[in-house]
Formats: C-alpha cells, sequence, structure tokens
C-alpha cells in the first residue's frame, strides 16, 4: 500500500499539461485535486491565445484527455488544423475542465505559494519519506491554507517568470517596473496595436516569440507609416532561428526563419548581434540614433521617445531610442515555491539533472528530443515531480505531446505499474513541433506548405519512438548538435 493513500495527489497548474495529468490519474484510480491560479482552466494559454501553432490539433489533444472528453459527446476538432492559443483554450481546455470528473477536482484562483513535507524543512532526512505533502495555497479571497498530499505534480509551467533583457541573467538598470517593457507576445496586430504602430520598438531574444513578433511587427509596418523596427540578439549571428541549409545540420526553419532573414536583408528590420544591454531609462535632452551599426539599419535620427536603451553591440556602443522594448528572452522556473522540496536539478538548465542533457541549448537548438518519464523526472523527495514546460527549467522548445507523455508514465508509477511508467512512447512529427502566429500563407489564408524545419506537411511523417529503443532511433532531429555555438559558425570575430 503506498504512503497516504487516502490523500489526494496534488496538481499545480490547469494548463493542457496539469489537465492531462488529471486524466491520467483518474484512470488510474488515483484522486487528484488541481489547484490553478489563474480564474479558469487554460489562463496561461489564453495570454498567448492570439498565436497559432506549427502543430496541428492530433499533438495537442492528449490520449486520456479525449478519452474523457469523447464520453461527453465533444467533437474533436480536424486533426490536420492549426489552433491558435484561443483556440486550444475554447476547444479543448474549457470542455476538458468541465467534464464531471474534472469539475469537481478543479480549483481555480488557487495560488499554490510553497511546498514541503508536513512537519518538515529541507534539512530533516529521518522518516522523510513517509511524510506527506503539505501544499499552501492561496485562495480567492486572498487567505492561505494548507492541502495534504500523497504527491504533487508541478504543471505551473514558466510563463510568468521572463528572462530579463539585462545582460548576465540580470535585469538592466531601469529595467524593473519601466511601462515600456512588455512581455514576450504581445498582439501586435491585435489588442496591443496602439502600442506599436507608427511607433518605434526594439525586440530582444532569438527564439520563436522573438519571431513571431518580429513578423507580425513588419506586417503592421505596411499599413502604418513610422512603425520601425530594432531586433538585437546576444549572440554573434542569428542563424540558429534562421535555418540552415545542406551545409550544416540545420534544416530550413521554414517560412518563420525565411521570412524573417528576408526582412532583415530588406532592410525592414534593424539588428543588432552580439547586444549586451546594461541600462534603460528615460530620454534626455539628447537623443541617440536608429543606428545601431547592422545591415539594413539607417542612421538618421528619431526624435526623442520614452526611453533609451543603452548597452554594447558586435560594432561598439548602442544607444538606441525606442517606444517599447519587448522582452522575447525566455522564461525561467519559480523555484521559490520548492525552496522546502528536496530537489535535484541541473545547475545550467534548471531541469531536472537527468533530463538536461538532452534540452541544454548550448548544445540542442530545436531539440532532439528522446522520450522521457517518471524515471527521469524523480527528485529526491519521493513523489514529487516538475512537469510540463516547467521541467524544462530555461530550456525552450516544449512539446505539448512530451508533457503528455510525462504525465502518463508518472501516475502509471504512482499507480505501482513499474512496466507502464517505463514504456515511455512518443508520437511526434518527424520534423518538430515550432509555434508561429504566422504559419498561414499571407496571401491564400492557407496553411503554408512548410512546417518549422523545413519540409513540407505531407512529408511530417508520425515516428512512434520508444524508450531503450536502440540509439540510432531515439527521438528525432529537429536542431543541431551545436546549439548555441552554431550562433557564431557566421561571425568570423
Amino acid at each position: 500500500m503506498a504512503v497516504h493513500e487516502e490523500l489526494p495527489v496534488v496538481v499545480v497548474g490547469a494548463g493542457p499539461v496539469g489537465l492531462a495529468a488529471a486524466a491520467h490519474l483518474l484512470e488510474r484510480g488515483i484522486e487528484p485535486l488541481v489547484l490553478e491560479a489563474g480564474a479558469s482552466a487554460g489562463s496561461a494559454v489564453a495570454a498567448w491565445g492570439h498565436v497559432r501553432l506549427f502543430s496541428p490539433w492530433r499533438y495537442d489533444v492528449d490520449a486520456a484527455a479525449r478519452r474523457l472528453l469523447e464520453a461527453t459527446g465533444w467533437t474533436a476538432p480536424d486533426p490536420d488544423a492549426l489552433p491558435t492559443g484561443a483556440e486550444l483554450v475554447e476547444r479543448y481546455l474549457t470542455p476538458l475542465a468541465a467534464t464531471p470528473q474534472i469539475a469537481a477536482r478543479l480549483r481555480t484562483s488557487s495560488r499554490v505559494v510553497a511546498i514541503s513535507r508536513e512537519g518538515a524543512d529541507k534539512t530533516r532526512s529521518l522518516g522523510r519519506e513517509r511524510l506527506a505533502y503539505r501544499v499552501r495555497v492561496q485562495g480567492p479571497d486572498g487567505a492561505t491554507h494548507h492541502v495534504r498530499a500523497r504527491a504533487v505534480l508541478d504543471a505551473s509551467g514558466t510563463w510568468g517568470q521572463p528572462n530579463p533583457v539585462g545582460t548576465g541573467g540580470l535585469p538592466a538598470f531601469g529595467e524593473v517596473g519601466s511601462s515600456v517593457v512588455t512581455g514576450p507576445l504581445p498582439d501586435v496586430l491585435g489588442t496591443d496595436r496602439a502600442l506599436f504602430a507608427g511607433r518605434r520598438t526594439l525586440v530582444v531574444g532569438m527564439g520563436h516569440s522573438a519571431a513571431n513578433t518580429l513578423l507580425s511587427l513588419v506586417e503592421l509596418a505596411r499599413d502604418e507609416p513610422g512603425t520601425r523596427i530594432a531586433w538585437a540578439v546576444r549572440g554573434g549571428s542569428p542563424r540558429r532561428l534562421y535555418g540552415g541549409g545542406t551545409d550544416d545540420e540545420l534544416p530550413a526553419r521554414g517560412l518563420l526563419g525565411t521570412r524573417l532573414r528576408d526582412a532583415v536583408e530588406s532592410g525592414l528590420v534593424t539588428l543588432a548581434t552580439r547586444t549586451s544591454i546594461e541600462r534603460i531609462e528615460p530620454v534626455g535632452p539628447s537623443g541617440g540614433t536608429w543606428d545601431v551599426g547592422a545591415a539594413g539599419t539607417s542612421d538618421v535620427p528619431t526624435a526623442p521617445g520614452p526611453v533609451r536603451v543603452q548597452g554594447t553591440t558586435r560594432d561598439g556602443e548602442l544607444d538606441l531610442e525606442v517606444d517599447t522594448v519587448v522582452g522575447a528572452t525566455g522564461f525561467r522556473p519559480d523555484l521559490d515555491m520548492l525552496r522546502e522540496v528536496r530537489l535535484d536539478l541541473d545547475p545550467v538548465v534548471e531541469s531536472p539533472r537527468a533530463l538536461a542533457d538532452l534540452i541544454d541549448p548550448n548544445h540542442h537548438s530545436c531539440g532532439t528530443v528522446p522520450p522521457h518519464g517518471e524515471a527521469l523526472l524523480a527528485h529526491p523527495d519521493t513523489g514529487f515531480y516538475v512537469v510540463g514546460m516547467k521541467s524544462y527549467g530555461r530550456a525552450p522548445t516544449f512539446l505539448l505531446a512530451t508533457g503528455y507523455e510525462q504525465v502518463r508514465s508518472i501516475a502509471a508509477a504512482l499507480a505501482g505499474d513499474r512496466e507502464a511508467a517505463d514504456l515511455v512512447q512518443l508520437d511526434l512529427p518527424a520534423t518538430g513541433v515550432c509555434s508561429s502566429d504566422l504559419a498561414l500563407d499571407p496571401v491564400s489564408g492557407e496553411v503554408a506548405e512548410v512546417s518549422c524545419c523545413g519540409t513540407s506537411p505531407a512529408a511530417a511523417e508520425p515516428v512512434l519512438v520508444t524508450f531503450g529503443a536502440p540509439a540510432g532511433s531515439l527521438g528525432f532531429a529537429t536542431g543541431t548538435a551545436h546549439g548555441r555555438s552554431a550562433d557564431e559558425q557566421e561571425d568570423p570575430r
């Protein structure tokens, strides 16, 4: 008999992976309790609802969740269609949360602020494995209370924990509290249009969030005169995001990378490489210019703007006036809430140590993704797991299907089915899964015949990947083995 079997398994977060965890636990006869900080399931996904996924519906719906939904008469979306974040919430997460099985076990507006072992801080070892978990929750009324649990799955994600735009992992002087620094995925063509139309924007970052925003700004600039776009990256080259050709290991990233490269080469986007941002401050009497010393720049002085961004670039000093700064620099996990849990985290990526070598962006650009389950996600405190996007720590390119398999494996392990827990399988597109709000052809409105890794949808055959298979068949290559080092390959300095 498992320790504290009468207690529920607490699942932190009611996003896609958290709700999938609840569905798998229920199928195993284990009682879940899902605690969601937002007012409804999928609140974090709704925040980027305007973004269209590259992954079609067939990879976005968990198998156990589908079984719950189909019992209610739910109609599955077209498996080949590409949903937006808003459609993912409306057509999948909201109906899933409303199923009787999930609804009775979901608590919204309930933010988990701390997790510990009952009656023991991190330093106590004697009898620790026999102690229940104690989850501190701030409820809708602001009051805090505790929930006891036999196990905890932290699927809270990283959405609310963006990396700063400043250098060295620290905020630039003046960054914290600045009203001109936005989140990573503003709705440039929709609700946030007024922040960008006819104004000057600096986008910082070199992931798909940055690419989405830059391409939306390029589209906006066609209709809104005076819209000017600068892009700052910390690496020596944007090659990793653009994609490559037959001369390197990185296939072309499809329309996302191609359009972005074209926008830079045509001068629509001003690019600064090896950028280090030190200061963001209100503009003084003398203004900077738009010239940051890269292809497509202009040395025409701008009118004074709200802030001056200062630092260095590959070509020297950065002194740029802008109206808005988009911090698309990625995310980091909130580890403060886990301070009293014994974790085994990689010191670089801040993911579970055994997972880090598979996802470290220093070695992988878009992620060669071997399958992984409970065995790789376990921590020294038995029964505690970080799953979903948060399990990747600071690494990017997390796939929903990966998270679904994580929680399936963990549910099997908690039910005592070691064989099922260790038989980890992934059904993924061989070309990888990325995100873009510009995955549709701008003329026809149809899905573009290019995937994120450069092959057409017709060639993107699913591949079943099984844990324990020969090394040559593990995962699927979607990036380059050189990772961030590939950023420097075009830079002779």
